[in-house]
This record gives structure tokens, sequence and C-alpha cells, in this order.
């Protein structure tokens, strides 16, 4: 067997695909097991979206959908493997940065609130990245807002409008 036949025959076998699988092991756990099993049902609603189970249901099915598209990419265009140098690699300060974003957004949701919190989070993260454009900053503005005015007006969601302002 040539060298090009064994990398046909395991073409699958990349990333992408084995990621899409476990993916979509843990929707279909999480729409067939957790959420039926975990999530009470209320015995009279007039609407099924206002059901407690719609918004985990719709979810788990998103990322059972998203996980199917990366095993077909993988399987159809499977990804290069470069060969990453030391040069290549991300900086430590690229690390710590999107730490930082992580961390303000987990410890700072109480204090500032959704949306500041949401909104330094994704400034953090997005300085971590190489985003050059100015104009690309106003989406961690906006998206943060946008995400909270959802929740709170459309969804019905009370969102921590933060305890430094009490």
């Amino acid at each position: 067997m040539t060298t090009d036949a064994a990398v046909n025959r395991l073409r699958w076998a990349n990333l992408n695909t084995l990621l899409g699988a476990f993916w979509l092991m843990a929707a279909l756990l999480f729409l067939f097991y957790l959420v039926p099993n975990h999530i009470d049902e209320a015995p009279m609603i007039d609407n099924p979206m206002q059901s407690p189970r719609w918004l985990p249901s719709v979810a788990g099915w998103l990322i059972a959908a998203l996980s199917l598209a990366l095993i077909a990419e993988g399987c159809l265009r499977p990804p290069a493997a470069p060969a990453a140098t030391e040069s290549e690699r991300a900086p430590a300060w690229r690390w710590l940065l999107m730490l930082a974003g992580l961390g303000a957004y987990w410890l700072l949701f109480e204090p500032l609130g959704a949306t500041l919190a949401g909104i330094l989070g994704t400034l953090l993260l997005f300085a971590a990245h190489p985003v050059r454009k100015p104009w690309l900053y106003l989406l961690a503005i906006a998206l943060p807002w946008l995400v909270s005015l959802l929740f709170v007006h459309v969804l019905n969601v009370p969102l921590p409008s933060g305890t430094l302002w009490d």
C-alpha cells in the first residue's frame, strides 16, 4: 500500500471529524437523556415556547447540526497538518489575555452586570487576537448589549444589572 492510499484511507481520521463526533455524542446525550429526565415540564402551558425544555432543546439540536457539519467538513475537506514551529506559536501574552477575558466575564458578571462584563470580556478576547480594524471593536460593544437585550426583553430572562451600581 502506498502512502497516498494510506492517507486516503484515513482521510476521515482528523481533528474536525473526531471533535464533531464528540460534540454529536454530547448533544445526543443532552437531548435524549438530560433534558427529558432533569428539566421538569409544567403540566399546562399555552405555548410550547414557554416550556423550560424549549430553549435547551433548541440549543441541543443546534449543537447536533453544527457537529454534523463539522464531521462532514472533516470527511470532505480534511485540514492540512502544518508543522508548527516555535516562532509560529501564539505568544504567552495572548493566552493570558484570553484567560483574563474569561476571568473578567466569570468574576465580574454579578458586580458589573451582564452587559458590561460581556463587553469587557469580548474586548479582551479581541485584543488577544490580531483584530486590527477599529470598527470591529464596535462589535465587542454591540454584541453583548444586543444579547442582553434579547435575554431581558424577548426571552424574559432576568440578567444582573450590577451590584456596583446599587
